[in-house]
């Protein structure tokens, strides 16, 4: 692991089943995450994915490059372009810092309309693990 290192892209298909699951497996309960009707009512398209579903999505792309037994630190999102059901998230991630076992990693995730989240997550991976 060094900086500059560029992670393997992720790509997620944007489903409907997806959105709602992922808002109710973190409890979100807003109707924009599951009721389109309601979702159209407030002004947007379609449900939209939460927050929560997000931050889970990036910790698996880290966690997916880095192995089972890497620990997440610190996970710093913002949310931008909404990801809607029917389009499809690619998360890219770029090694900026490394200090010893732990890496600073810039992540993106792109959708049709954007950057959906932008980041930087710190992952501490033990001596001897793939990385």
């Amino acid at each position: 692991m060094k900086a500059g290192q560029e992670l393997p892209d992720l790509t997620i298909p944007i489903t409907r089943t997806l959105i709602v699951s992922g808002a109710i497996a973190s409890r979100d309960y807003q109707d924009v995450h599951h009721d389109a009707e309601l979702a159209a009512k407030k002004g947007s398209p379609d449900i939209f994915m939460n927050i929560l579903t997000t931050n889970g999505l990036v910790g698996r792309y880290i966690t997916d490059h880095f192995g089972p037994a890497a620990t997440l630190r610190k996970v710093a999102i913002r949310l931008g372009a909404p990801n809607y059901p029917g389009d499809t998230m690619v998360l890219s991630g770029t090694i900026s810092e490394v200090d010893g076992g732990t890496a600073q990693v810039k992540v993106v995730g792109r959708n049709g309309l954007g950057n959906h989240v932008t980041g930087t997550v710190t992952v501490t991976v033990p001596e001897g693990s793939a990385a």
